[in-house]
């Protein structure tokens, strides 16, 4: 499948599709089972031309777990619920058990997650709020057996529909498909950008948006840890994500002809940046 938007944009890196299959492509990168793993580094595999895949027992991490729609992962994370919570504001170090509970995990983890684990990583002010953080997900149960990332040039629209397309978008580009998302829509708040982890913003959440007769584009990577591991496998700070459904995306494509992206202020503006 080809993207006029793609073309119109210039992009770096080619559009992902996350579909959902009982199947694995052939060669697909996977997570080992119990592995830790960034998911953002499947979406970014398929970006260069390798498809992924994921399944209850490869999501890299729980909130990879949760963001890929694999139910609420949380429970599942050393000390369940309540130890997320502190791990993702004030740290676990400071609760009845937790610092004896990172002994426990520490041969499983990095030291950075270690630390991390004691300390917090502070996205949150503390863990009352983070139980409200959870409770606001939408959280998904996927029914298949995998969630694949593919290459959109990989995808065959006869024999499969993806659930969401994903673009890896610097400024200027992430500017332009704010504009085009809202094009022919005659309102403007057609695009959401959720605080929420990387994999969240191109998973559960453009998942809610596919349930709603006008989807909304989700922007993402505002999550700072997976900006720091995107970085090093892109080798650039400045990508952001659009994640649409697809029938956003389907409508998009239909409205590049004779938009803006063939005016000169678009063109002016590629010509600067690239």
């Amino acid at each position: 499948m080809e993207s006029l938007i793609a073309k119109a944009l210039q992009l770096q890196y080619e559009p992902v599709a996350i579909l959902w299959s009982d199947e694995k492509p052939e060669g697909a990168m996977q997570f080992s089972p119990g592995k830790w793993g960034c998911v953002m580094w499947l979406a970014v595999s398929a970006a260069k031309g390798r498809s992924a895949a994921a399944d209850k027992k490869t999501f890299g991490c729980v909130g990879g777990g949760v963001g890929l729609g694999f139910g609420n992962q949380y429970l599942n994370f050393p000390g369940g619920l309540e130890g997320f919570c502190y791990f993702l504001s004030s740290g676990n170090a400071g609760r009845p058990g937790g610092a004896e509970l990172a002994e426990q995990v520490k041969p499983f983890m990095t030291k950075e997650s270690y630390e991390n684990f004691l300390q917090g990583e502070r996205y949150i002010k503390n863990p009352k709020l983070v139980e409200k953080f959870v409770e606001a997900l939408p959280m998904t149960d996927v029914p298949y057996a995998y969630v694949v990332f593919k290459p959109l040039s990989d995808v065959d629209p006869a024999k499969e529909k993806p659930r969401t397309i994903i673009f890896f978008a610097d400024p200027d580009q992430l500017s332009a498909l704010t504009v085009l998302a809202n094009y022919g829509r005659g309102d403007n708040e057609n695009v959401t950008m959720p605080y929420a982890a990387g994999c969240q913003t191109i998973g559960i959440y453009p998942y809610r948006e596919s349930k709603s007769a006008r989807p909304r584009a989700v922007v993402g990577m505002t999550d700072l840890s997976a900006r720091d591991y995107v970085r090093r496998q892109l080798g650039d700070s400045n990508f952001m994500t659009f994640a649409v459904t697809f029938a956003l995306f389907e409508e998009m494509e239909q409205n590049v002809p004779g938009s803006f992206l063939e005016r000169h202020t678009w063109q002016n503006l590629l010509k600067q940046g690239r």
